[in-house]
This record gives structure tokens, sequence and C-alpha cells, in this order.
């Protein structure tokens, strides 16, 4: 048969091929996401762009600071702002300059936890994401029930069952809000809801390790956390602070001898 007719009869093989290969690789992507098996992947993608949102806003307000502040300065300079306007802009810019750090910090955590979690997609057999969140929570319960239920740990650890006291106290809101999370993560969910209910999850675990240690605290079983330890922190971060200034106030210093020796020097720059 001649060729030209040939490709004329079964052009359109190809083109069929393709989109069968196309719907196919969807409707796998559906699949694998109606099975719940990508949940933890797209949960920790929507975490990244939160982050990312983030950042973005913590640059931008650094950027209006630090254009506060040399406003501000040029209006001490024409004597239209005090001092004290000054050092509140210096004030507001460090904090800026603090979020936008940690924002930056976020979103290098939220890469890292998007590859670990791209890595942990679940096979056809393994347990879905939801259902391992699920085994979470249901651990954390069982071990606080022990606390409701057994009369020596009751006897032992009374803080644990004690709602005055403000560390169970967390606890119990921990617990309503992982619960009711759960109960409106049921059936298909989104990776937003996916992820509220892990984060609340998380929080549950930590809020029942701090009644656990505050509980074992008041039995003298556990000893109490060192002020010190506190006041040693504090200070860390007062040096750290203190050090950025007198750096800064060092580099400004340099750059205004600097501009003003070229100007007395015009010869210099020849």
């Amino acid at each position: 048969m001649d060729p030209v007719l040939l490709a004329a009869e079964w052009w359109w093989l190809a083109p069929t091929a393709a989109a069968g290969a196309t719907a196919g690789a969807l409707g796998l992507r559906r699949r694998n996401t109606r099975s719940g098996r990508r949940l933890e992947y797209d949960a920790a993608r929507h975490d990244l762009r939160v982050a990312q949102q983030a950042a973005v806003a913590r640059r931008t307000a650094l950027k209006i600071a630090r254009a506060d502040l040399a406003r501000v300065t040029a209006e001490r300079a024409a004597q239209r702002a005090t001092a004290e306007q000054v050092a509140g802009a210096r004030r507001m810019l460090r904090e800026r300059e603090r979020d936008a750090r940690a924002a930056a910090a976020e979103v290098r955590a939220r890469r890292v936890r998007l590859n670990a979690a791209r890595a942990a997609i679940p096979a056809g057999s393994a347990p879905r994401p939801l259902e391992r969140l699920h085994a979470e929570h249901d651990a954390v319960t069982v071990r606080w029930m022990r606390y409701e239920t057994d009369p020596a740990l009751q006897i032992a650890y009374p803080a644990m069952t004690d709602v005055k006291r403000p560390e169970t106290a967390a606890y119990l809101r921990a617990a309503g809000a992982a619960t009711e999370l759960r109960r409106a993560a049921e059936g298909r969910i989104t990776a937003a809801e996916f992820a509220a209910y892990r984060d609340a999850v998380a929080e549950l675990e930590r809020a029942f390790e701090a009644a656990e240690h505050a509980a074992r605290v008041q039995s003298g079983e556990a000893p109490p956390a060192a002020a010190w330890q506190d006041a040693a922190h504090d200070m860390l971060n007062r040096s750290a602070e203190a050090i950025d200034r007198a750096a800064g106030a060092a580099a400004s210093a340099l750059a205004a001898w600097t501009s003003r020796r070229g100007r007395s020097n015009p010869d210099d720059r020849r």
C-alpha cells in the first residue's frame, strides 16, 4: 500500500494514544488523591505555599520599616521628629528583621518537609496518611485515659485530672480542638483540612507531654525547669541584639567617616 495513503488512513492513532496516556496519568493521580495516598504530600505543598506567602509579607513589612526609619531620621535631622520616634522606628526595624529571618527559616523547613513527604508517599498496601494520623491521635487519648481510669495513677498524679491546673486545662482544650478537626476531616478532605488536623494532633501531643511533666513535678518525680536556664537564654538573646546594634553603629560610623574624609580630600579620588 502507498505509504502516503497508509499515513492518511491511520493518522489518528498517535493523537489518540497520547490522549489515552494523558487520561491514564490523570486518572492515576485522581485515584491517588481520592485514596489519600498523596494527602500528606499535598498538605506539605499547602504549608510551603502558606509559608512563602508569609515570607513575602514579612519582607514587604521589612522594606516599609527601613523606609520609615530613613524618613524619621531625616525628619530628626530637620528637627521635625524626636529622638524617641527615631528609637521607636529602629526597634520596629529590628522586629521586622527578626520576623523576616524567621519567615525565611520557616520556608526552608517547609521545603525539607515537602521533600520528606514526597519520599514517604505510601505504597498501595501501606496505611494512608489520615489513618496514621488517626492512630497518633488515638495513642495520645489512650495515654490520657490511663490517668482517668487507673485509681493508682489518680492517687499518684492528681494534677493530671485537676482541670484547675493550667497544663491540664491546656491539654483539654487541645483535645477538644483535635476532636473537632477529626470530625471535620472525615471522608474526602482537602490538603488544608488535613494540615489543620495534623497540626492539632501535634499540639495535642505537646500539651499532653507538658501536662504529664507538670504532674510528675508536683509528685516530686521530676525536677522543675531551672529558672537560670531561662535567664541565661534571655541574656544570650540580649547579648546577640547588643552585638548587632554595636556592629551596625560601627558600620555607620565607618561609612560616615569615610564619606567625610572623601569630601575633605578631593585629590585622593583622582
